[in-house]
């Protein structure tokens, strides 16, 4: 811990702070994983990953805004009824709503026609990160600008290189 941003932070904030990290981290292999991209699994077994890791992901971002509804609750409302003066809450609100709505439409995969579902996912997932990589870019303290920026750029990249080779079919 180097940041003076995190100096008289919690333990519980330092926490929550950190599973929004690991929550950016989970983002970057989503795609891959989808995508047959990783080596050493095949597609199948990479989906099967993925379904994994994203419940991972939504337990990491309800640890995150957990971590920040323990420290201070009214922050957390203000983030989610848009009110903060903060913008990088709106974006991660924004994300957080996405990534809960994407993983609802997994949950509800089979119940609907295979097109419908791969471009609900596809549209809320991209909401997501690009909403996810706003947030994290405009926060300060956490991560270092460069760590953070290659994660965000490499996220980026995997998520359009996954969207491009799904839209091209197998």
């Amino acid at each position: 811990m180097t940041s003076p941003l995190l100096a008289w932070r919690d333990p519980v904030y330092i926490l929550g702070g950190f599973a929004g990290v690991v929550a950016l981290v989970l983002i970057l292999f989503q795609p891959l994983l989808a995508d047959g991209a990783l080596p050493g699994l095949s597609v199948r077994r990479g989906r099967i990953v993925h379904r994994w890791l994203g419940t991972l992901l939504v337990l990491a971002v309800l640890l995150h805004v957990g971590g920040l509804w323990l420290t201070s609750p009214p922050d957390v409302i203000d983030a989610l009824l848009f009110r903060a003066p903060t913008a990088f809450s709106v974006w991660g609100v924004i994300a957080m709503w996405a990534l809960f709505a994407a993983a609802l439409s997994a949950m509800l995969r089979r119940r609907l026609r295979p097109w419908r579902w791969r471009n609900a996912h596809v549209v809320l997932v991209s909401i997501c990160v690009a909403g996810c990589v706003g947030h994290a870019l405009l926060i300060e303290g956490t991560m270092g600008t460069v760590s953070k920026g290659v994660l965000c750029a490499a996220t980026l990249a995997a998520t359009a290189k996954t969207i491009f080779n799904l839209r091209q079919g197998p």
